[in-house]
């Protein structure tokens, strides 16, 4: 029998637009937690690199004619409309997954790497947790949902890369933030850094239960094989078969449940230029359609040897890669496994205009990917898959990465923490994330208030001299902010997805808005920036 959160609602709930009601559904998700029992569900949480809903766009039938429709002749008619269409990549295992669960068109994650896992593993903004750059170390002090896991009897894994604990050498120290153990995993295999070297020469870290938390040990990259692909050293090879190590490891334990945290290296750019900063992956990685196109632009197979291949076409490769590899994973799970797939930030834009790789689905491009506030550095894909979540089904409710924290624990029957560990200084703070678990089980169709209710994308962009952007929105309005709060652009997010058309939001801007409505939505999400944003003025 598989255990979920009873949440008996008495009578049918429609969250048309009333917080109480909101937190109603939240607090019967928390209060309403079953006890576990030796059949508690497994719980696998994949995570993508630099994949944005933009190359994915397989995972959400309609969109792209949704968005032609809006922009189109009949619509906006947008003189770059024609952009919409793009060449997204071959994703079949992610759309499987995604037919076989819920996605959710409308998630946030923050606009760099460590920013959004920091939110992920903690519940919390930025703001909160600290973790605002790519280089910056989430400090031990702070509550991880692992820790809740391990402690209710879970066993834990994270595989691939962590990207939390800062970098090698800073301060004097390598690695100063939380890391794995010290999060609550058993176990750790993978890369504490970003990205690597190259995909083929590089160190896994190791940390286990023979070492302190706090400490690892460096090895040389093993050399790995999986069904159907050749032994090989690249990164993401090595680490989806040192999952299936793992889980065969479970499977001798078969009555204690296991969470497994696999993060990918694809589809980010190696840190060597050499060449190229991209990359063609193994002709075994890559489906016909793919290997097709790689052999039309002169690629070479397993190398940083681009040839004529464009910025987008490498990034198609890496994802139809990344693609192949979870279904490796997937072909490896017991069925008693939820399995939750999300991006960590939009798809990045390095060297506009010569390696762009937003490849559909937007039309304004340049300074909108990775890194920004935009929708092409916010948006990304997630699918939630498992015993009794409807397959097939779609939310346009409005979730954010820092949502995994109480869902994975409520998934797991767990109560999550109205409040957490407020960090270095100190005492507790309220959990920012909330559970998708009442939407994911039909008892509701979202569990924010669409008005009062926001989610917030932000960072400080070391790649732009310490830019600090931030985007917050509600269920229909979102502001894009750079710097300052004063300085901040607005859109009706519903009807201008894409962001073409900003409302005036005062005189300085040209005209003041006329809308009441847009009025009431800008004082209230200049007033949540101002309470919870790295930009605010309540710190």
């Amino acid at each position: 029998m598989i255990v979920r959160l009873a949440l008996a609602l008495a009578g049918a709930l429609a969250l048309a637009g009333c917080a109480a009601q909101a937190e109603e559904v939240r607090a019967e998700a928390q209060a309403q937690a079953a006890p576990f029992t030796d059949q508690r569900p497994n719980i696998l949480l994949i995570i993508s690199d630099d994949v944005g809903t933009d190359v994915t766009t397989g995972m959400f039938p309609g969109l792209i004619e949704q968005l032609q429709a809006t922009y189109g002749p009949d619509g906006f008619n947008h003189p770059q409309a024609g952009r919409i269409a793009g060449h997204p990549a071959s994703t079949p295992h992610l759309d499987a997954l995604a037919r076989s669960g819920m996605t959710f068109s409308q998630t946030w994650a923050q606009p760099f790497c460590s920013p959004t896992r920091a939110s992920i593993l903690t519940g919390l903004n930025v703001r909160d947790h600290g973790v605002a750059t790519y280089a910056d170390a989430l400090d031990q002090s702070h509550t991880s949902f692992v820790q809740e896991l391990h402690q209710a009897g879970y066993a834990t894994a994270v595989i691939g890369k962590w990207h939390m604990a800062g970098l090698p050498g800073q301060n004097g120290v390598d690695y100063p933030g939380m890391k794995p153990r010290e999060a609550g995993f058993d176990y750790f295999a993978g890369n504490m850094h970003a990205a690597v070297p190259t995909y083929w020469d590089w160190e896994l870290q190791v940390q286990d239960d023979t070492m302190a938390p706090d400490q690892w040990r460096t090895l040389p990259a093993p050399t790995r094989s999986l069904p159907g692909i050749a032994p090989t050293t690249n990164a993401d090879v090595v680490k989806v078969a040192l999952l299936r190590d793992w889980l065969a490891e479970r499977a001798a334990e078969p009555d204690r449940p296991w969470f497994g945290w696999l993060a990918f290296n694809l589809s980010h750019a190696t840190r060597n230029q050499d060449p190229s900063a991209m990359m063609i992956p193994e002709a075994d990685l890559l489906d016909a359609t793919t290997r097709a196109e790689v052999e039309a632009c002169g690629g070479t197979y397993g190398s940083q040897d681009v040839g004529q291949c464009s910025g987008e076409a490498t990034m198609r490769f890496m994802t139809n890669a990344l693609d192949t590899l979870i279904g490796q994973v997937l072909a490896s799970l017991p069925p008693n496994t939820y399995v939750i797939y999300v991006g960590d930030n939009g798809t990045p834009m390095y060297g506009w205009p010569h390696m762009d790789f937003i490849d559909n689905m937007y039309i304004t491009r340049t300074g909108r990917g990775k890194g920004s506030a935009w929708q092409g550095g916010a948006l990304v894909p997630l699918a939630i898959a498992g015993p009794g979540i409807p397959a097939g089904s779609t939310s346009p409710a409005l979730s954010h990465v820092s949502d995994l924290f109480p869902t994975i624990l409520n998934l797991a029957g767990l109560n999550a923490p109205e409040r957490v560990a407020a960090g270095p200084e100190g005492g507790t703070i309220p959990l920012t994330g909330r559970s998708l678990y009442p939407i994911l089980f039909g008892q509701a169709d979202s569990v924010r208030d669409p008005l009062r209710d926001v989610v917030l994308t932000e960072s400080v962009n070391l790649l732009t001299n310490g830019t600090r952007v931030a985007g917050i929105r509600n269920g229909h309005y979102k502001l894009v902010c750079v710097d300052r709060a004063e300085d901040c652009e607005m859109f009706d997010i519903v009807a201008d997805p894409l962001e073409q058309y900003p409302i005036a939001v005062s005189p300085s801007c040209g005209t003041a808005m006329r809308q009441p409505e847009a009025e009431t939505n800008y004082s209230i999400l200049r007033e949540a920036l101002d309470r919870q944003s790295i930009l605010g003025s309540a710190q």
